[in-house]
């Protein structure tokens, strides 16, 4: 089985939803763990917006790099530019992805501007993640939804 990792800076947000989506399509042919350089606890507006698309996030920690030193992992997924820049060393053979998506924690304006960022950023990291776990980890072209 696949071992995946899915970066960002504090682990609050965008990796948090990728390790949803990752989950959810990888329908248990892979392990899915997610960290952050950096821990800020998974952020309330993430855990409603993945809800909404039908994906229970509310059980997930925020987690520091440090803890998978250990984990043999095939794939690590860079989700912001920030830790991708900014990763400790890390070592590992693992295969290595990188998308930069805005962080929707830092939008600003009413609470339906705010919810309507979340949920373009959970779109673009749903349709992201579907893409990889066919290309990957199901090794097919598309996924049923």
């Amino acid at each position: 089985m696949k071992n995946i990792l899915v970066l960002c800076t504090g682990n609050s947000c965008r990796s948090q939803l990728a390790e949803g989506y990752l989950r959810h399509f990888a329908q248990g042919q892979a392990n899915i763990y997610s960290a952050g350089i950096e821990t800020h606890g998974v952020n309330p507006q993430a855990i409603a917006t993945m809800a909404e698309g039908g994906i229970d996030i509310s059980g997930h920690t925020s987690n520091h790099i440090d803890e998978y030193q250990l984990v043999p992992f095939d794939y690590i997924i860079t989700v912001c530019d920030h830790a991708q820049e900014n990763c400790p060393y890390f070592p590992s053979n693992a295969t290595r992805f990188h998308q930069n998506f805005t962080d929707p924690a830092k939008a600003t304006g009413t609470e339906e501007e705010v919810k309507a960022a979340f949920g373009q950023v959970r779109d673009q990291i749903k349709v992201y993640s579907q893409q990889l776990v066919a290309d990957h980890i199901l090794n097919k072209t598309a996924i049923a939804k």
